[in-house]
């Protein structure tokens, strides 16, 4: 069987997909990324790749589809509907490019089955076109075929151009406890945590003397509003007896000062190597962030920014595993609880056994040779 993969140029998106097409190639099944640019960090995964579209950045395709404005991550001028429409319109755009590229490529390599990410406009209208069967893999707790719909109309433009009357049926493949979210529909995997390649310290390969709680703000946030975010984080941190882990990369850190001794700033980790041996984190909401910690067993500090951040903190204090906060409002006795409240930690060990309980990617391979076979 050939499996076609596709999605946007962002961590978040693509990484999600990697433990699944680990399990079709390990399966003997044959795997192909069709990605746009840039697609330096999924090389790493060792899939054979090509790239689609005429490299328009996320960057350019959000602006653009705002009038210009300059874009910021962080919109709490907004509600979570209001910025998933916004989302929704800017990866539409970024995916209009993509269509001609990956209707040739799935036709050409002959795929069988087309595994694509909600905000890729573009797989649906060639599933359709192709009657190729198709699946859509989530990247976390809010509803991918929600997001599909948001982005297919944008586009209809598109499907009457290519003579198609809308998107192609598609089936979820969720990576939530159903407790969670994800589509009430569909398949659903265990969550396997892919963060990339990296070097592991080895004073991180066990337990610290004194709790540990690792922060950071995803592979998004730090190169379009910096590090601001924690900044207040940083400052309480300075009170509470716990060391904390600052992982975000090689982000600019001298608008935060004077870090306070019990910080120390990392270079980057696999983010679930260090959830490992860490007692809590804290992060802004995203959902691979979000996933991770669920799958270490931790509670979770979420400080929401954008995106479908404020969706994901409402799922997770519900949950009882997780404090959520503004940024401006965290200081020590919220820290203290973080690392100290045995009722977040009950829950977050919860998760995790429901999370365990689910079956791994490899259990599903024959579930998703049946979607390609038009079993399902």
């Amino acid at each position: 069987m050939r499996v076609l993969f596709t999605g946007p140029a962002a961590p978040s998106h693509l990484f999600p997909m990697v433990p699944t097409a680990q399990a079709l190639r390990a399966a003997g099944h044959e795997i192909l990324f069709a990605v746009p640019e840039p697609s330096d960090q999924l090389r790493l995964a060792g899939f054979s790749m090509i790239e689609i579209g005429d490299g328009t950045t996320l960057r350019e395709a959000f602006q653009a589809s705002s009038g210009g404005a300059t874009a910021s991550y962080a919109r709490p001028d907004l509600t979570q509907d209001q910025i998933l429409d916004m989302a929704a319109a800017a990866f539409a755009y970024a995916s209009r490019p993509t269509v001609d590229d990956l209707l040739e490529i799935a036709r050409s390599w002959g795929a069988d089955l087309l595994v694509h990410d909600s905000c890729m406009a573009s797989a649906q209208l060639v599933a359709a076109k192709l009657r190729i069967p198709a699946a859509l893999q989530n990247f976390g707790i809010t509803s991918g075929l929600d997001m599909a719909a948001r982005l297919a109309g944008h586009v209809t433009d598109l499907y009457e151009k290519h003579g198609v009357a809308g998107p192609a049926g598609t089936t979820p493949l969720n990576i939530v406890p159903a407790s969670l979210g994800g589509d009430p529909v569909g398949l659903r995997m265990r969550y396997v945590p892919y963060n990339g390649g990296g070097v592991v310290p080895s004073g991180l390969l066990r337990r610290g003397d004194r709790p540990r709680v690792a922060v950071t703000l995803g592979t998004v946030i730090t190169q379009v509003d910096g590090v601001q975010a924690i900044a207040p984080l940083i400052e309480a941190a300075a009170a509470v007896d716990a060391e904390f882990l600052l992982a975000v990369g090689d982000a600019d850190l001298t608008k935060l000062g004077t870090v306070p001794a019990n910080v120390r700033p990392l270079p980057w980790v696999p983010l679930a190597e260090l959830l490992r041996v860490c007692d809590a984190v804290v992060h802004h909401g995203g959902g691979g962030s979000t996933l991770t910690g669920m799958q270490a067993g931790i509670p979770q500090l979420l400080l929401p920014q954008g995106a479908d951040n404020f969706a994901i903190a409402d799922v997770m204090t519900g949950s009882g595993a997780a404090l959520s906060s503004a940024s401006a409002d965290v200081d020590a006795a919220l820290l203290t609880r973080l690392v100290a409240d045995p009722d977040l930690r009950a829950s977050a060990a919860r998760l995790r056994a429901e999370n365990e309980a689910l079956p791994t990617p490899a259990d599903l391979v024959p579930d998703i040779e049946a979607l390609a076979a038009g079993l399902h």
